[in-house]
C-alpha cells in the first residue's frame, strides 16, 4: 500500500510520469514518486477544500443536492460536511439523509465514491426556529470544526406567509451570522440570496441597497404582533416588492449589510434556477418551480395561456453551473481579504449580461421538443399561447382553461366521477398570477465580479468548475430540459415513451377535430347572428 502525500504545486512540475485518472474526469492526476509516493496534484480550488469542514443548511433542497454531490466528487479531499437537518412527524434525520442521497443525483459518486457517506453528517434542526434549533453540543461542534459556511436554506414560496418568511429567510440569516463569529477557523461564509431580491429597481447591480425599512425592526415588528395583523398589513409592509419572498430576501441582504462586520463573508445571488445541463446528470430537476412548472404544464396540455412577454429576458440558469459559482465563490472570499464590511464581494449569477434567452425562445424551443418526449399523463395535445397583455390572456384562461374544465368536470360528474379539473387550474392559475410579474419586466444586471472570479481561476478549475455563461448553447441544453422533467419529476420512465408518442398522435388529430368543429360552430354562429341583423333590416 502506498502511502499519500501532499506536495507542493511548485514541487509537482518535478515529477514528468503524470496518470491522469479518466474515472474523475481528469479532476485529479496522481503520479508515482521515486520514493514508493503517490503525489496528490489538486487544482487551486481543491487545495483550497481540502481538509475543510463546511456547514450547509439547505442541503436537502434542489440546490443543496448538486452542491453536497459537486463538492464530494470534485473535492474529494473535503474532510466533512456538516449538514442542517430538520426532524419530521414520520423521519427522523438518519431517514431523511438516506433519503437523500437515493436521489439518482447521487448515482455517479456513489459510482466513483462508494464510501463518501462517512463524510456527511446531519445536524439536527430548523431555519424558522431560534438559534436554528441547534443543540448547545451541536452548537459547540459547529463553532469549533467549521472552516466555511453556505447559507442555502430559504422558503422559496413567493406567497408564503409574512411570519414564517421572514423566520426563515431573515431570522435564520442573523443565526447563521452569529455562529460565524464565534467560528476561529471560519475562511468563508457565502449567503445565498436571489438576483431578484432587488427587483424593485430596475438595474441590479452587484452592490448593496439600502430600503425603507431595516431587517431588523421588521423582525422586531413580526415578533411582537399577531399573525392576523401581520397578514392584514403584508402588502403595506413589502411595498413595491411583488411578494413576501423577493422582500424578505431584500431584508436578509440588509441584515448582512448591518452585521457583517469582521466576517469572510460574501453574497451569492443566483437567477431563475433550472434543471441541470451537464453534471452529473443531463437534466435533473427535482421541483415544479418557475419556468420548469410552466413547461410541464405546457407539455401535459393543462397550460395553454401565460401572461408573458415573448420579448422580456428569461434569466435562467442551469444549477449545476450555479453550484460551481458558489463553490468558487467561497474561494473568492477567502482570497480576497481587503473585499470586507460596506466592501464585502456581490455576486449576481445571471444569464441575461452574457447568454440571453427571451421567453419566447424559451417556450418555442420546448414546444419543438415535447414531441420528441410526451409524457404518458398528457391531458391533451399541446396547445400554448403567452400574451403579454393581461385582458388578453384573462379572456384566453377563460376559453381554453375554464371552459373546457367546466364541460370536463361536468362530464365526470354525469358518471359518477368527482369532478377534478377546475381544481386543478385554480392551482395552475395561482402559480402563474405569482410568476407573471418575471415575465412581463426586464431588469438589468451587472456581473463583473462573477466574470472576474472566472478570469482568476486556474484553467483546470475552468474545466471542472465551469460556470462562464458566455456563449451557453441553449439549444444543446433544452435537448434534455423535457426529458428531464419527464424522467425525475413525473417519474415517466422511458420504456413508455413510444406508447406515448402513438397517445400523443391520437390527442393530436382529435385536437384538430376540436379545432375545426370550433371553428365550424362559431362561423355558423356568426353567419346566424349576421342573417338574423339583416333580416330585421
Amino acid at each position: 500500500m502506498l502511502e499519500e502525500i501532499d506536495i507542493p504545486r511548485e514541487a509537482q512540475n518535478a515529477y514528468s510520469k503524470i496518470i491522469e485518472d479518466e474515472t474523475n474526469n481528469n479532476e485529479i492526476a496522481d503520479a508515482i514518486g521515486g520514493n514508493g509516493f503517490r503525489i496528490r496534484q489538486e487544482t487551486p480550488l481543491q487545495e483550497f477544500y481540502a481538509g475543510q469542514k463546511i456547514f450547509i443548511t439547505g442541503g436537502t433542497g434542489f440546490l443543496g443536492k448538486i452542491l453536497i454531490e459537486k463538492l464530494l466528487r470534485s473535492c474529494p479531499s473535503v474532510s466533512t460536511i456538516y449538514l442542517l437537518v430538520r426532524p419530521k412527524k414520520e423521519k427522523n434525520i438518519q431517514n431523511r439523509m438516506q433519503e437523500l442521497f437515493e436521489d439518482p443525483i447521487f448515482q455517479v459518486l456513489k459510482d466513483k465514491l462508494p464510501k463518501f457517506g462517512h463524510k456527511v453528517i446531519a445536524i439536527a434542526g430548523d431555519c424558522a426556529l431560534e438559534g436554528l434549533g441547534l443543540s448547545s453540543s451541536d452548537r459547540e461542534l459547529l463553532i469549533n470544526e467549521v472552516s466555511i459556511i453556505f447559507h442555502v436554506a430559504a422558503t422559496v414560496r413567493f406567497d408564503e406567509k409574512l411570519k414564517t418568511a421572514v423566520a426563515i429567510n431573515i431570522q435564520s440569516t442573523a443565526d447563521i451570522l452569529e455562529l460565524g463569529k464565534e467560528m476561529q477557523k471560519l475562511k468563508s461564509l457565502i449567503h445565498v440570496s436571489t438576483a431578484y431580491a432587488n427587483c424593485n429597481h430596475q438595474k441590479i447591480e452587484e452592490k448593496m441597497y439600502t430600503y425603507p425599512i431595516k431587517s431588523v425592526d421588521l423582525l422586531k415588528l413580526v415578533e411582537c404582533m399577531p399573525e392576523e395583523a401581520i397578514d392584514q398589513l403584508t402588502p403595506t409592509i413589502i411595498s413595491s416588492w411583488p411578494n413576501t419572498y423577493a422582500f424578505t430576501k431584500a431584508m436578509a441582504e440588509d441584515y448582512v449589510r448591518r452585521r457583517n462586520k469582521g466576517l469572510p463573508i460574501g453574497i451569492f445571488r443566483p437567477a431563475i434556477v433550472v434543471s441541470t445541463a451537464n453534471e452529473p446528470i443531463p437534466g435533473w430537476i427535482d421541483n415544479l418551480y418557475g419556468p420548469t412548472g410552466v413547461a410541464a404544464g405546457v407539455s401535459t396540455g393543462i397550460l395553454r395561456s401565460l401572461h408573458c412577454d415573448s420579448e422580456v429576458n428569461a434569466n435562467i440558469v442551469p444549477v449545476d453551473l450555479t453550484v460551481n459559482a458558489l463553490i468558487a465563490s467561497a474561494w473568492d472570499v477567502a482570497m480576497q481579504k481587503t473585499r470586507r464590511d460596506e466592501d464585502m464581494l456581490i455576486y449576481n449569477f445571471v444569464s441575461s449580461a452574457d447568454a440571453r434567452l427571451t421567453w419566447g425562445e424559451f417556450c418555442k424551443t420546448n414546444v419543438a421538443y415535447s414531441d420528441i418526449y410526451p409524457p404518458s399523463n398528457s391531458f391533451w395535445y399541446l396547445s400554448f399561447t403567452m400574451n403579454k397583455h393581461k385582458l388578453v390572456h384573462s379572456a384566453y384562461t377563460v376559453l381554453l382553461h375554464l371552459l373546457p374544465a367546466l364541460v370536463v368536470d361536468t362530464a365526470s360528474l354525469c358518471i359518477g366521477q368527482k369532478p377534478k379539473l377546475l381544481k386543478v387550474y385554480q392551482k395552475v392559475h395561482k402559480f402563474t398570477d405569482v410568476i407573471s410579474h418575471f415575465c412581463t419586466r426586464e431588469w438589468t444586471f451587472t456581473n463583473g465580479n462573477v466574470q472576474s472570479m472566472w478570469d482568476r481561476l486556474d484553467s483546470k478549475d475552468q474545466q471542472i468548475f465551469r460556470f462562464n455563461m458566455k456563449n451557453f448553447n441553449w439549444e444543446l441544453y433544452f435537448e434534455t430540459y423535457l426529458k428531464g422533467i419527464r424522467v425525475y419529476l413525473f417519474k415517466d420512465d422511458l420504456s413508455t415513451l413510444e406508447q406515448s408518442k402513438k397517445r400523443w398522435i391520437r390527442f393530436y388529430w382529435m385536437h384538430q377535430i376540436t379545432k375545426a368543429v370550433g371553428s365550424s360552430v362559431g362561423i355558423w354562429i356568426l353567419w346566424r347572428l349576421l342573417s338574423t341583423i339583416f333580416t330585421m333590416t
